[in-house]
């Protein structure tokens, strides 16, 4: 009933920039929560930001300062803006949306993108 396309990944330097974005598509009404995790090789899915549908925002300790979770509700899009980048950032990204009201006012839980690459090496 979601979709969840991402875009934005790439190759990029220690220290650059990039930004992920993230469009949720399907039948309904409206999302409360959409955010980004992450997984590097031999590693778990561990969770990057998040962002409820008032704004509120919460970050993994290991990207405050750097990071910026941003959404556009009237577009469905979640953003995730990412400065200073590190090796230890390599990983692919994914997009979440969570507690998504369906046009059948039935609430919906957990949908996840197929994933962006992002590795940031010199």
């Amino acid at each position: 009933q979601v979709q969840l396309v991402e875009s934005g990944g790439g190759l990029v330097q220690p220290g650059g920039s990039l930004k992920l974005s993230c469009a949720a598509s399907g039948s309904f009404f409206s999302i409360n929560a959409m955010g980004w995790y992450r997984q590097a090789p031999g590693k778990q899915r561990e969770l990057v930001a998040t962002i409820i549908s008032g704004g509120m925002t919460n970050y993994a300790d290991s990207v405050k300062g750097r990071f910026t979770i941003s959404r556009d509700n009237a577009k469905n899009t979640v953003y995730l803006q990412m400065n200073s980048l590190k090796p230890e950032d390599t990983a692919v990204y994914y997009c979440n949306a969570d507690r998504v009201l369906s046009i059948k006012y039935v609430l919906l839980y957990d949908f996840w993108g197929q994933g962006t690459q992002v590795t940031v090496s010199s």
